[in-house]
């Protein structure tokens, strides 16, 4: 089912939490909203589900508008942070629960139970009460209960963030995988920028209540719209920099570090001034790099699969490195020369300067 959100505005009482915010998500997609705490997110799912009426704007699920559409009228399954499982009641009675609510026959409630256990993987636990189980057998729980009713569009509120670490890691290749089976409409809420991008079909990135960025995992990374996005998406150094050529050709940029080629900017012309921003994973070592800067080590972080570096260039600017799968140790003192390529560099026009 396609979700279009037209211009939508929420405040609660004097604080606006949603600013004209205009999304599609497309049918049979997996769609995220990230951003930082308070930029709107949730005030959005919770509109969605009909928990929040919006204050102007328009919401519709197919070609059905949803202005003063109740919940359980909206065809929606939700999945909390907190799980939200009857204590008292075992993992079988918890999924039957929706459907006892609809009132589906004994038969088909027996059936869809059994489809919604297998799908999550838990009926070796049907009769098990929800304090028995780990969390992430508590999730997938709380995510049977919400496919049994096979809603048309199913609303994660940030469904991992109480689990540890390797847990959400295997709760994020079973939701994905759960998503490819079923094929339902999914709008999931997180800040987690490793989740959002290892999992979404697209993402919009939240500020203040604002859309700031809709894209591909892969684009919102690589080509952020700005200094925000950037650096919400991951971690980023940024040079100053002015523009002395912009070509269809190249976009050369005048740097602390010398002068610097990126990818052709359409959009930066003539002197302007820009940031360049590059991640700590497009900075390499060695002879001949383009865009090549000689840095000092000052600083180490060893983590097995990749080692994390915080370099000094000659201007006294603290740039971070990072590389993977790392042989050769390279210790504080070390002298490297580095460099990174031109289409590994984000180009920005630089509010701060005139």
């Amino acid at each position: 089912m396609r979700v279009r959100i037209d211009q939508v505005c929420k405040r609660f009482g004097s604080t606006p939490a949603l600013h004209d915010v205009s999304l599609e998500v497309a049918s049979g997609e997996l769609f995220f909203l990230l951003g930082p705490s308070g930029c709107g997110k949730t005030t959005l799912l919770r509109t969605l589900a009909g928990f929040y009426q919006p204050d102007s704007g328009e919401l519709f699920f197919g070609d059905r508008r949803m202005k003063g559409v109740p919940p359980h009228d909206r065809r929606c399954g939700m999945v909390f942070q907190n799980y939200a499982l009857w204590p008292h009641l075992n993992v079988r009675q918890n999924v039957a629960y929706g459907l006892e609510v609809q009132g589906v026959g004994s038969d088909e409630m027996k059936r869809r139970v059994g489809e919604a256990l297998s799908i999550t993987r838990m009926e070796a636990y049907s009769d098990r009460n929800p304090n028995q189980l780990s969390g992430g057998q508590q999730q997938r729980v709380a995510l049977a209960r919400a496919l049994v009713v096979r809603p048309d569009l199913l609303l994660l509120d940030e469904p991992l963030s109480n689990l540890d670490a390797q847990l959400r890691l295997e709760l994020r290749h079973e939701i994905r995988r759960i998503h490819r089976e079923t094929r339902i409409t999914t709008v999931y809420v997180t800040h987690d920028q490793k989740e959002a991008l290892s999992m979404a079909d697209r993402m919009a990135i939240l500020r203040e209540g604002r859309l700031e960025q809709v894209g591909d995992p892969r684009s919102v990374y690589r080509a952020p719209c700005s200094r925000f996005v950037a650096e919400f998406v991951g971690e980023v150094n940024w040079l100053k920099g002015r523009v002395l050529e912009s070509t269809s050709a190249t976009c050369r940029v005048e740097t602390c570090l010398g002068v610097w080629e990126a990818v052709p900017q359409p959009l930066i012309r003539g002197s302007a001034a820009v940031l360049l921003g590059f991640r700590p994973e497009s900075v390499e070592w060695g002879e001949g790099l383009p865009n090549a800067f000689p840095a000092e080590v000052l600083d180490v972080s060893y983590l097995g699969d990749t080692e994390q570096y915080l370099l000094r260039v000659p201007s006294g600017l603290e740039i971070k490195a990072l590389e993977h799968n790392p042989v050769l140790a390279r210790a504080p003192g070390a002298k490297l020369s580095s460099g990174v390529r031109p289409h590994h560099l984000i180009v920005l026009a630089d509010p701060g300067s005139p």
